[in-house]
């Protein structure tokens, strides 16, 4: 058994695995739903069960690999991936397929335990700065993951992406095998000394600021990927190829802030560049919506300051997952799934409020409205998180 700290490059490949776990088989949909003979309601269960099961599965394997260790869980959670997607490939009825979708979210450990691993390695800035390089391989992912899915479906049919997925998970289980040595060194508690260190977490204002910030920036961003479809296609007239291209400009914009953050966080410090974060976000998008006031009808207008809110969220992820993580380090893992968790669930609830209200009243300046109100919540929740304290990170 390895005993050496894993590569970047193996953490950053687990990243991945999970982002295109979420978006790859995506254009297949359609598809799909005519071969298992369902309606395309009940085949839109592979997305919302699976965010469903990523929630669970980050709340579970984060204080599992606090009490376990990193290695033994991310071997495990690798083995169930690959076991869920041979058995997506192979279902022949939806409900056998709508179950190994579910169990399939356990990816999501390459996500949350990647990052308490690099914390169990680094301190604070550095941590965040190593983030920030994996956020921006991770950020990839979205961009290449639709495109790849519709070309696997177009020349092979949809059972190609989970015969994709299955091989991507046993490679990812070998380089795990290999390469991801145990970074949780300490003594592991019992039990009941855990679950006291975990009520001591949840009771901190500090976590809870840091976690919020996190989830209403993923928020914004869950909230321009569900109305931008609406506003593109009835208020500018765009086609599909030209919707998916305005739908990446978000995640080039994460690109670019992560890559900043992993060069600027050992400079800067967590504080300033969440801070940073925030308010690149809040500005932009206000200007999109003193444009849109003022009667611009460009779709430049939307995506040239929408771009801003990836921008910002590459400055403050990394950062703020880091100060979390950073309250208790023994709960590293804990600390990265509890507030991961709280991520989908806000991502999810904020979509179903932007999809309301764009059926209401369609058109830019709702849909930046409901941006700009995470935005600032993010902010009030950095605020939380910045004041001044006894133990600062």
């Amino acid at each position: 058994m390895t005993r050496t700290p894993p590569h970047l490059i193996t953490l950053a490949g687990l990243t991945s695995l999970s982002v295109l776990s979420l978006s790859l088989f995506l254009p297949a949909l359609p598809a799909m739903a005519q071969d298992f003979g369902t309606s395309p309601k009940v085949m839109a269960l592979a997305m919302s069960g699976y965010m469903i099961g990523s929630a669970v599965m980050q709340l579970v394997l984060g204080p599992l690999s606090d009490r376990l260790g990193r290695r033994p869980v991310m071997l495990s959670a690798m083995t169930l991936y690959v076991l869920a997607s041979l058995g997506a490939f192979l279902a022949q009825d939806v409900t056998v397929f709508l179950i190994c979708r579910f169990f399939q979210a356990v990816v999501v450990a390459g996500s949350v335990l990647s990052q308490a691993v690099i914390r169990d390695i680094y301190p604070p800035e550095q941590a965040a700065s190593r983030m920030g390089l994996v956020a921006a391989a991770m950020a990839l992912a979205p961009m290449v993951g639709p495109m790849l899915g519709g070309a696997l479906t177009d020349a092979a049919g949809w059972r190609a992406a989970f015969a994709l997925y299955s091989v991507a998970g046993m490679v990812a289980l070998v380089a795990v095998w290999w390469d991801l040595g145990e970074t949780l060194t300490r003594a592991k508690d019992g039990w009941r000394d855990q679950m006291r260190a975990y009520g001591a977490l949840v009771a901190s204002r500090v976590f809870w600021g840091f976690a919020l910030c996190m989830a209403f920036s993923v928020g914004s961003f869950f909230v321009f990927l569900s109305g931008v479809p609406f506003v593109a296609a009835g208020q500018f007239g765009l086609s599909a190829p030209l919707i998916g291209l305005g739908l990446g400009s978000i995640s080039g914009g994460f690109l670019l802030g992560s890559l900043l953050t992993a060069r600027l966080a050992p400079i800067w410090g967590l504080a300033r560049l969440i801070l940073a974060g925030r308010l690149v976000p809040f500005l932009g998008v206000s200007l999109g919506l003193v444009l849109f006031t003022l009667g611009a009808s460009h779709p430049l207008a939307l995506f040239g300051t929408t771009v801003f809110v990836g921008v910002g969220n590459g400055l403050t992820m990394a950062n703020a997952n880091s100060g979390a993580m950073s309250i208790n380090p023994a709960l590293a893992g804990s600390a990265a799934g509890l507030a991961g968790a709280l991520s989908v669930l806000c991502g999810a609830v904020l979509s179903t409020i932007t999809v309301a209200l764009l059926e209401w009243q369609g058109g830019p300046i709702t849909l930046l409205g409901v941006m700009l109100a995470s935005v600032i919540v993010s902010m009030a929740a950095a605020a939380l998180a910045l004041l001044p304290r006894r133990q600062p990170v």
